[in-house]
């Protein structure tokens, strides 16, 4: 580990989302340092695409008390469970779709500096209507919009698009499409 030794870390708070620890670590100096670590079960995102189109939620964030423009996404609720099957799960509950074909984009860590969340994304083509099973407050309330892909690159560059996994998640879709 680059010369740092894992010591142990302790329970600090027990969320629904993250746990957070408090981990103690032997750095190459010898020193004992500290620091806050969030655990996360990971996470689930695909770029649904009926036709031209790349269908996105509008949901309200509460760290931001504002709303994103996204892809659908959700952690990953069953412990062992294939990322694919998360995802298709993710895709019904927010946006109603099944797809008629799954393609994996790639997976990334979402903020390693404090959080161990490891995300997959996929690409959902021909996607058929099979109606929605929103959980929670949030997915209650959100919409689910279509823009048209070759409108992607330039809602990113403007800003209309600022959520990190959806501009990951997009922009793979987009190479993938030949967009």
């Amino acid at each position: 580990m680059g010369g740092f030794e894992f010591l142990d870390e302790t329970l600090v708070h027990d969320g629904v989302v993250v746990s957070i620890f408090d981990a103690r670590l032997r750095a190459p100096d010898g020193s004992i340092i500290h620091r806050e670590i969030a655990r996360h079960p990971g996470a689930v995102a695909v770029v649904p695409v009926i036709g031209s189109d790349v269908v996105l939620v509008r949901q309200f964030r509460a760290p931001l008390g504002n709303e994103l423009l996204e892809i659908p996404a959700g952690k990953m609720d069953v412990p062992g469970e294939d990322p694919a099957i998360g995802a298709v799960r993710e895709l019904q509950e927010e946006t109603g779709l099944a797809p008629g074909e799954l393609v994996r984009l790639g997976s990334f860590w979402n903020t390693p500096g404090f959080c161990d969340e490891y995300s997959h994304l996929f690409l959902a083509t021909d996607c058929i209507e099979v109606g929605d099973d929103r959980q929670g407050v949030e997915e209650q309330a959100m919409t689910v919009e279509r823009m048209a892909i070759t409108d992607v690159p330039g809602a990113i560059a403007s800003g209309d698009i600022s959520d990190g996994k959806t501009i990951i998640g997009l922009l793979l879709a987009c190479r993938l499409l030949g967009v």
